[in-house]
């Protein structure tokens, strides 16, 4: 949908801003039509009137060196949320095992600057995690889990989430080379996995960022 004075941009984030005032700035990476119409975006003030491209490109050469992975046999609706989070705390690539298609809506369209890719069941994403040396991080509160206030993330990684309710399937806890739990004290069994996934990369974050 082209954008206008009663939409300004797709997305239509609470917060924007109206059309460049003074002379547009010359540079390939802002928008003509963002730059006439303003720009609403779910977006960082950084990246007002930028083309998605540009914001992607940028994105690109500042993304963290762990990847999240998502099994999806019942298409979670949470699936949206953890590439919004995925996307809030840097991530490198989203991992979709399982169904391909998956309920968009919780992304807030972040998943038009996020890199997704599919695979068709967890021997296809552990072949091509092995192929990346890249070690399986599983988070789920099952027997023999390390909690994760006590465990040392490894830079380079997958972190590993299932679906909410049934959490991960045997086959994915079995190819993990860590498994994870959030330390909980209150008297539900588990928490939502959108919010497991957070908590999750925020901690990784914390272990390597600060």
């Amino acid at each position: 949908m082209p954008a206008s004075a009663e939409n300004p941009t797709p997305e239509r984030s609470t917060y924007g801003v109206g059309p460049w005032p003074g002379e547009w700035p010359g540079e390939d990476r802002y928008d003509a039509e963002l730059l006439e119409h303003g720009d609403t975006r779910n977006v960082i003030d950084r990246y007002r009137y930028w083309t998605m491209a540009a914001i992607v490109a940028d994105l690109d050469e500042h993304r963290h060196p762990f990847h999240v992975a998502i099994e999806n046999w019942q298409h979670d609706m949470n699936i949206g949320s953890i590439v919004r989070s995925a996307n809030a705390f840097g991530a490198d690539t989203v991992h979709i095992i399982g169904r391909k298609r998956w309920n968009k809506r919780g992304a807030m369209v972040t998943d038009r600057y996020q890199h997704v890719l599919h695979h068709a069941d967890v021997a296809a994403f552990v072949e091509w995690c092995a192929s990346g040396s890249l070690p399986i991080i599983a988070i789920d509160n099952v027997p023999g889990s390390v909690i994760i206030e006590t465990f040392s993330f490894p830079e380079r990684c997958v972190l590993l989430f299932g679906q909410e309710g049934p959490g991960l399937s045997e086959e994915a806890i079995a190819a993990a080379d860590s498994v994870v739990e959030i330390s909980q004290f209150g008297s539900t069994r588990s928490i939502n996995a959108s919010a497991a996934a957070a908590v999750t990369m925020h901690s990784w974050v914390v272990q390597h960022r600060f």
